[in-house]
């Protein structure tokens, strides 16, 4: 059997207070389930990635082990949609002892990959879009699918401390009445980190 291979489109080192605690390093992988209108990765998720071993991730992220270590940081993981490539975060988990796994997601993926997804990471920045599934599929262009079952999931059977919530303001989908019944679904199943912002869309 091959050794896995994660598809590398990036690095982001040095980030601090936008992906869970502490100093943190971004791994962009490819792949995407969804075709979101405003989507600020479409042009690096068009690029061909580098398809690297757990180890050799390791080699080009252990650089910044001690600022982890000192500050509770680590990698997060996104892209795409972080949660396709459990088996590969599985074989790399050992190699950064001490180091916080974060992952950013959609949870428009199976319910088993959320439920492996929940044994390898420490926390989860969840990216709901909105949970109207009308506009939902007009802004994503898929279904909405499992994302409330796996919400449900998530705010039963993991710290609820660790799952942090993204609630945005999306021009011309929805509104702030819609980011507001949003929220109050969402405290009501039991988060309590949610985070209501707007996108800003620049002109291309």
């Amino acid at each position: 059997m091959s050794e896995l291979k994660y598809p590398l489109l990036a690095l982001s080192r040095h980030r601090m207070e936008v992906d869970g605690e502490g100093v943190t390093t971004l791994v962009a992988g490819a792949g995407c389930p969804l075709s979101c209108a405003y989507c600020i990765n479409k042009s690096l998720l068009r690029q061909a990635p580098s398809f690297v071993t757990a180890a050799e991730l390791y080699e080009k992220v252990r650089i910044d082990d001690l600022y982890f270590q000192a500050t509770g940081g680590g990698l997060c993981f996104g892209g795409g949609e972080s949660l396709l490539h459990a088996d590969f975060y599985e074989a790399l988990r050992p190699l950064c002892s001490g180091w916080r796994f974060t992952a950013e997601t959609s949870l428009n993926v199976s319910p088993e990959a959320v439920r492996r997804a929940a044994e390898i990471f420490d926390a989860f920045i969840i990216d709901v879009k909105t949970l109207d599934p009308a506009i939902y599929e007009r802004y994503t262009g898929k279904p909405q699918g499992p994302v409330k079952e796996n919400l449900s999931w998530l705010a039963a059977n993991f710290e609820p401390s660790r799952l942090h919530v993204r609630v945005p303001l999306i021009p011309g989908y929805n509104s702030e009445a819609d980011q507001a019944r949003n929220e109050a679904v969402l405290r009501e199943m039991g988060f309590p980190h949610i985070e209501r912002f707007p996108y800003v869309i620049r002109p291309s």
